[in-house]
């Protein structure tokens, strides 16, 4: 059995494997040595551990992880994948973002495939039939957008995200809403388009904290997995456990 831990920007996922099917996702706002030992009462037959972080995280964790499963793995980016990594700049491309075409690629092999990452930022990650990992985009969240609107203007106000699904807006609260939930649309209609006219029979996943934002808002079709993370991951697990 597998523990999968992805540590993010803004939340802490663990999830537990067996066999490639996921038993249980707990989201918590940090996970401490203490998660393990009550995993490992939970589940004696956990024995192997993989993390990926995005931000520093205790290294106490990591000593107890080291201690308790036989194959414990920290992402980086030396790590063996079960992709071809073609990122130019391997040691600053996110933990979240290899994980996710990983993630990817097992869902649909032999696919092209792009991957929408909706969380503090938007990320746009391609993967193509070959298993090559060719790059993507990154482009801000939509809280980090409505933040900035506030933090480097003199008085719009700080607005909070709701549902929207109004072409313009009729007040500035209103307004604000509009060019960032409409501008996020456009810019993934848009992006999937693109793609589109370059790479036949593209598939689309979007993941990530605000997926369900684009229900019913995009003209293009997707598939939604909120596990798609912790499934790239537990397929590294795998791949390295098998060597």
């Amino acid at each position: 059995m597998n523990l999968v831990i992805d540590i993010g920007n803004t939340r802490t996922k663990f999830s537990v494997f067996n066999r490639g099917e996921v038993l249980i996702t707990v989201p918590v706002e940090e996970f401490d040595p203490g998660h393990v030992d009550i995993l490992l009462d939970e589940h004696p037959g956990l024995n192997q551990a993989i993390l990926a972080s995005v931000k520093e995280y205790s290294p106490q964790l990591r000593e107890k992880l080291q201690q308790k499963f036989d194959l414990f793995i920290e992402l980086d980016e030396n790590t063996p994948l079960p992709i071809e990594n073609l990122y130019q700049s391997k040691n600053t491309l996110g933990k979240d973002r290899i994980a996710a075409v990983v993630g990817a690629f097992d869902l649909y092999p032999g696919e092209n495939v792009l991957v929408i990452d909706a969380g503090t930022a938007i990320t746009y990650d391609f993967i193509n039939e070959l298993g090559q990992y060719l790059g993507g985009n990154i482009s801000p969240g939509i809280e980090m957008r409505l933040k900035a609107l506030h933090t480097f203007t003199g008085k719009l106000p700080l607005v909070k995200q709701r549902d929207w699904n109004r072409l313009f807006g009729t007040s500035t609260e209103e307004a604000i809403l509009g060019g960032v939930l409409n501008g996020i649309v456009y810019e993934t209609d848009k992006t999937i388009d693109t793609f589109k006219e370059f790479y036949k029979n593209l598939k689309v996943i979007i993941t990530g904290g605000n997926a369900q934002f684009f229900d019913k808002k995009l003209k293009n079709s997707f598939f939604v997995h909120f596990n798609l993370l912790a499934l790239g991951l537990n397929r590294i697990l795998e791949y390295n456990g098998k060597k």
